[in-house]
């Protein structure tokens, strides 16, 4: 089966032209979009310190204030998927810049832990409707396969600026007010509501909701997540704990029921059908764990541990930061020479090697090693997702491209939460705070390495098997 993207375009006609500067315009909007969305999963990192000195709650709330985003952004991405056809994806993403709005200002105002992070759960929703509909109207701007490639590829410079500089500049507007790395979001809101009004209205289709699998799949995400959290902090043994996990696991029980029964699921099995697609899909949570647990335990390590400022810890980030953009262009040389599993298995032991040297010298409280070795997790990381990114939309056909991006950042999206969760708990002991640190890179490093080996039977991505 030939790939679109292999076809030669035809002919630009004028029209399509005359309409460069409005698809130019669409995939500004677009690039801004994921750039906020990213940025407001990275630059929160840096001010927990300061939101725990000024609203207390303890590590489980500063746990809360970062799962509460990645979980309602995990668990509601599909559904908004679906929303986006269904109302257009112009209409779609308005509605997910309003609302992102909405919630950065209560989350800036926020006057207890309690209300940022609810403020948090609407701000992940939100995120969660933006990032499908900025992908469709670049579809919808961009019909010939080609220019939509190139556009993708800068529309994914948006959320890879947001990753690099995340850090430090929640860093820097700490260092000011912690209220900032919510307030910076305004004028971006802002700016891209009026550019939307520009925009061309977007076709609508009436795409059934699975409305039944949703509900299962946030009672499965929430419970999960609150027994892990509270399990760290109140003990495993506890009724509700133990409550919330049994009904995480017979909610996730449901959700797979509807998902293999149901006419319109929202995550279809078949698409587990293919190897490579079951090891990006594992590949994705594993990084995620290392990627995202990592910042935040480390920033925690940085100030609460050893004293730095806000400031001085996005500092120690920014070595990596400029280094994954280099892995970036690394990862597509890699690839072209030596296929696609290669930089996936390389990546991913940078990551190893990273995580294995801050284990071994944490007790040193050293922030230029900890610098130092951050940079192989991020130019590793940097180096092998686009490629993990390849073997999804290959491992799919054409017209379930679409449906297999979404699982695949839900599932980025779950390991993300789940290692807030679970390193949490581990370093919820401030007098062991760095053992429970080296407790949490066993586990990321362990996981990583799996999906290391198991990347070894990737294959370069070639047309998918209808």
């Amino acid at each position: 089966m030939t790939r679109p993207e292999t076809t030669l375009p035809a002919p630009v006609p004028p029209s399509a032209m005359a309409e460069a500067p409005r698809a130019r315009l669409t995939l500004t909007i677009a690039s801004l979009g994921f750039f906020l969305i990213t940025l407001d999963i990275l630059i929160v990192n840096v001010a927990l310190t300061s939101i725990g000195k000024e609203l207390g709650g303890g590590t489980a709330s500063l746990q809360w204030v970062i799962d509460g985003y990645t979980l309602m952004f995990a668990a509601l991405l599909l559904f908004a998927g679906n929303l986006s056809d269904r109302i257009g994806a112009k209409r779609a993403l308005g509605w997910g810049i309003g609302l992102f709005l909405v919630a950065s200002v209560a989350c800036a105002l926020a006057p207890t832990s309690g209300v940022l992070i609810a403020a948090r759960f609407l701000q992940g929703g939100a995120a969660s409707i933006m990032l499908p509909a900025s992908m469709a109207l670049i579809r919808q701007a961009f019909p010939d396969p080609r220019r939509r490639a190139h556009a993708l590829g800068i529309w994914a410079v948006g959320g890879a600026v947001a990753g690099a500089v995340g850090p430090l500049v929640g860093g820097l507007l700490t260092t000011l007010d912690w209220r900032l790395v919510f307030g910076i979001n305004l004028p971006v809101c802002i700016a891209m509501l009026m550019l939307l009004a520009s925009v061309a209205t977007s076709p609508r289709r009436p795409t059934p909701f699975d409305w039944a699998g949703q509900a299962a799949a946030i009672v499965a995400l929430t419970a999960l997540m609150y027994g892990l959290i509270t399990g760290g902090t109140e003990g495993f043994g506890t009724v509700p704990v133990i409550g919330s996990l049994v009904l995480a696991g017979v909610s996730l029980a449901a959700f797979l029921l509807i998902q293999a029964r149901g006419r319109h699921p929202m995550m279809p099995l078949e698409l587990f059908r293919s190897t490579g697609m079951r090891i990006s899909l594992s590949v994705g949570f594993a990084f995620m764990v290392g990627h995202f647990g990592t910042v935040f335990v480390v920033s925690l390590f940085l100030q609460q541990h050893l004293g730095l400022t806000p400031l001085q810890a996005g500092f120690t980030f920014l070595p990596s930061a400029a280094f994954s953009i280099v892995g970036n262009i690394v990862s597509g040389t890699l690839s072209n020479r030596f296929g696609t599993g290669v930089p996936v298995v390389v990546g991913l032991t940078s990551m190893v090697v990273g995580l294995t040297a801050m284990l071994l010298t944490a007790p040193l409280g050293s922030p230029l090693l900890v610098g130092a070795f951050l940079i192989f997790t991020g130019t590793g990381g940097s180096i092998a997702m686009p490629q993990v990114t390849a073997v999804v939309l290959a491992s799919v056909p054409g017209e379930k491209a679409g449906t297999a991006s979404a699982v695949f950042n839900t599932f980025r999206q779950v390991g993300g939460a789940v290692a807030i969760a679970v390193f949490g708990a581990l370093i919820a002991d401030r007098s062991n705070f760095v053992h429970g640190m080296q407790a949490s890179f066993i586990i990321a490093a362990s996981l990583l390495l799996l999906t290391a080996l198991a990347s070894l039977f990737i294959h370069s991505p070639g047309a998918p098997k209808s």
